[in-house]
């Protein structure tokens, strides 16, 4: 079969937590339970370093307003994360090109991070922190049980990651309303830092 649907399903993970795809990856093809992970993700360093920045996502990431800056240094992160697992996945099996899958992972990680951002956005505008954790590990144990079973089950798991996708596009766009009071927000908080930093200078 064609790795088209991991590389499908390791873009939408790498869009909500690239390093967690890297490390789960990685950990698969070292211990042996999957043949076709990359050598490249089984190296010691980049386990290391994956692990590394996934217990620091995993810590920002549940973090009221915290976890939207981290999304916002991600923006790039995660699409390229995303490219680069999917190239490898191709280029390991020789099923698809590289460019290819590149183009698929990082496109549909780039969707699955605006759809995780915007949510978070929304969330952000929730007077109480709760919600950001049950979100942040609803997504983590989500990416964790997507990939796994795309380890074993590679086009069901691309179903079910492509009904995700398409029902969080669908939700931030219902969402649209919190989003622009979250943007408000941030705009007046970053104002108020302004003035409080420049006491004696007139506002723009």
């Amino acid at each position: 079969m064609s790795v088209l649907p991991l590389v499908f399903t390791s873009g939408w993970a790498s869009g909500i937590n690239a390093y967690a795809v890297v490390l789960l990856l990685g950990v698969f093809g070292a211990t042996g339970v999957s043949d076709d992970v990359p050598e490249t993700l089984q190296r010691p360093e980049v386990l290391a370093v994956a692990g590394a920045l996934f217990l620091c996502e995993a810590v920002a990431d549940k973090i009221p307003y915290v976890d939207s800056a981290w999304d916002s240094v991600h923006t790039v992160v995660r699409p390229v994360a995303g490219a680069w697992v999917g190239a490898l996945l191709a280029g390991h099996s020789g099923s698809l090109s590289d460019v290819a899958a590149g183009l698929i992972g990082g496109s549909t990680a780039l969707a699955s991070h605006t759809v995780k951002a915007g949510t978070r956005m929304a969330v952000n505008t929730s007077p109480e922190p709760f919600s950001n954790v049950i979100v942040s590990m609803a997504e983590d144990l989500g990416v964790g049980g997507i990939v796994t079973f795309a380890m074993f089950h590679p086009l069901p798991a691309a179903i079910i990651a492509g009904a995700l996708l398409l029902a969080g596009l669908v939700a931030v766009f219902l969402l649209v309303s919190r989003i622009r009071r979250f943007l408000r927000r941030r705009a007046q908080r970053r104002e108020e830092r302004r003035l409080a930093a420049h006491p004696g200078r007139p506002p723009d």
